[in-house]
């Protein structure tokens, strides 16, 4: 397999780094302190094609590959993990289960919207007591004539307050039914449908999560996505890719914090050289550019696979685990090598050590993509 970087990923790559540097660096503790979420920031995004990065031109999307797109949000998270968080979210979650499992007509009439940024998604699988145990969840919708009625709610939801429109997954049938569960699309406004707590969380602050709240919300028929019954399935196999998208991130996030590293330790000085001369630093440095080397090999086998309609299952669940696991060992000898300054706001290290947990726990713990691989390799 050929990985060296197309013309087009370099000009995706290009085209980011300088929308980082200039819309987003400046701001981005600002936002971290504030948990602000800065929706302009994505509207702009939407403008350079990045919010419907995988949709087809023909509905007002960039219609390019997974190649790009994990390109894309390597250099988002290298600077700012919210945003390349939010981002990702955005493209593989909401838009890419109306992408993969709509019908025309919900394609025509949510794809252009979300592509461009007018719309920013949500999608809503988790809840208070059902994280990976997906098939004990509680939201249910419950059919009336020509339409269904949700009650209930969904925990952990990024864009649960400023998404224009989720796709949420609720229950249809029996509990432990794997063909119990149905997806939906719910717009923002529908009668019945509001925001909840928003989390006060450890790292990826400027990343908005909050409860979404669904009351006697009665939406039409025409909004369930494929089959009653369908539900489940269709998760898993977003799932499948949003996992690619956490794999970039948490590249992202490791070169960020690598790149710092480098820098700093050219820079500053301790018995009269640069640190990076000293053996105990410069083996730092090469342990983390070797763990993000091969990371990033499996980043990209697995995207190759997506893109060949190939099954990747085991291969997004190797690349997710060892590229978060990465990203939180990177920032975490990040910090070590700044010393005492890294454990300060002044610098950028603690952000990338605070953002990089959640890698491991979002979409999938590291426990979850554990057993993933293990059922995969241990199958009949």
């Amino acid at each position: 397999m050929d990985f060296r970087p197309t013309e087009s990923q370099e000009l995706i790559a290009q085209t980011v780094r300088d929308f980082a540097e200039k819309h987003i660096r400046p701001n981005l503790m600002d936002w971290d302190e504030s948990q602000r979420f800065p929706i302009e920031i994505f509207k702009k995004l939407g403008e350079l094609g990045l919010m419907g990065v995988l949709v087809p031109e023909k509905y007002h999307g960039a219609g390019l590959s997974y190649f790009e797109y994990v390109t894309a949000i390597q250099e988002l998270a290298r600077v700012c993990g919210s945003v390349g968080l939010s981002m990702a979210a955005h493209n593989s979650l909401c838009t890419g289960h109306i992408m993969t499992f709509g019908n025309e007509e919900q394609k025509e009439k949510y794809l252009p919207k979300l592509a461009t940024a007018e719309w920013i998604g949500a999608w809503g699988l988790t809840e208070a007591n059902t994280g990976s145990d997906a098939l004990r969840m509680r939201v249910v919708a419950k059919q009336d004539g020509d339409h269904w009625i949700l009650n209930g709610a969904k925990n952990w939801i990024t864009h649960g307050i400023s998404g224009d429109v989720a796709v949420v997954l609720a229950r249809t049938g029996e509990l432990l039914d794997s063909r119990g569960i149905s997806a939906f699309v719910v717009d923002r406004g529908t009668p019945g449908f509001k925001a909840g707590k928003k989390e006060n969380k450890l790292g990826m602050r400027a990343s908005e999560t909050a409860e979404m709240i669904f009351e006697d919300c009665r939406i039409h028929k025409s909004q369930l996505l494929g089959n009653v019954g369908d539900g489940f399935i269709q998760a898993m196999k977003v799932l499948d890719g949003g996992r690619i998208s956490i794999a970039a991130l948490s590249l992202g996030i490791a070169k960020g914090a690598f790149d710092a590293s480098v820098k700093y330790s050219q820079e500053r000085e301790q018995f009269g050289q640069p640190i990076s001369n000293f053996q105990a630093i410069s083996f730092k440095l090469a342990d983390m550019a070797t763990q993000i080397e091969a990371a990033e090999l499996l980043t990209m086998q697995a995207a190759d696979l997506k893109i060949r309609g190939e099954k990747m299952t085991k291969q997004s669940a190797f690349a997710k685990y060892y590229a978060s696991e990465v990203a939180v060992r990177c920032s975490t000898e990040a910090v070590q090598i700044f010393g005492g300054y890294g454990y300060t706001k002044d610098f950028p290290v603690e952000k990338f050590y605070r953002d990089s947990k959640l890698c491991t726990i979002g979409e999938g713990t590291s426990e979850i993509q554990k057993l993933v691989i293990a059922r995969d390799i241990l199958k009949a």
